[in-house]
């Protein structure tokens, strides 16, 4: 079996907006059902892309090597009065996790790659706890959130999850900085990378003549 790609993680900022916008775009009817509720119209898919600010939420990515988002996680902070709660408690501050990823990527971990990196900002941002809202026939979701150890709630087909996260602490400062900077420099790589390919094309060489990477042409 083929070993799953080096995924990196990437906080996205305005300038990926396009990028995510045809990552949107290029879910199937069954994908946006599962990650909206709803088999949501381009037009609607279009709004919500460009409605996210950034300045409020946060959102990470996973690029291939070609720029195109083959991942994207969603954090957006909410008001938790709002929310429903399992236990009777009230949270502090609270998040709201969504996150899809591209067909030829499914199974590789970058589902869970996305949480990971979210629960971990949530931490280091004084955030107490993580919840989901998805369909109850969202089974990739509730693998990732089963796996993390949410509280699940299921109900007419729908489920809220809850995960208490503990408090941030120097490891986890120090493991948020370091992955959001290999990101950033393989992200950096890769667009030379590609400045090279277009540079060679214009010349009529070959894309050959770069030397080939350490990863392979499916990893991100």
């Amino acid at each position: 079996m083929k070993d799953n790609p080096v995924i990196f993680i990437k906080e996205l900022s305005e300038q990926d907006r396009p990028f995510m916008l045809n990552h949107f775009l290029g879910l199937s009817a069954s994908d946006r059902r599962l990650r909206f509720g709803a088999v949501l119209p381009d037009e609607a898919i279009t709004r919500y892309v460009n409605g996210i600010d950034f300045s409020r939420d946060t959102v990470f990515g996973v690029y291939e090597s070609t720029y195109n988002l083959v991942g994207v996680g969603h954090l957006a902070f909410l008001d938790p009065v709002a929310l429903p709660a399992l236990d009777g408690s009230r949270s502090d501050r609270i998040a709201e996790f969504g996150v899809s990823v591209s067909a030829p990527m499914r199974r590789k971990n970058v589902g869970t790659k996305l949480f990971d990196r979210a629960t971990l900002h949530c931490r280091n941002n004084h955030v107490d706890t993580l919840y989901i809202h998805c369909l109850a026939s969202n089974k990739p979701m509730l693998c990732i959130a089963e796996k993390a150890g949410m509280k699940i709630h299921k109900d007419h087909g729908e489920v809220d999850g809850y995960l208490h996260l503990p408090s941030l602490d120097p490891d986890s400062l120090r493991k948020e900085s370091a992955e959001e900077r290999v990101a950033s420099l393989d992200y950096a790589l890769n667009g030379r990378m590609r400045d090279i390919v277009r540079w060679l094309r214009k010349l009529g060489l070959s894309e050959k003549a770069v030397p080939s990477s350490n990863r392979s042409s499916d990893s991100v």
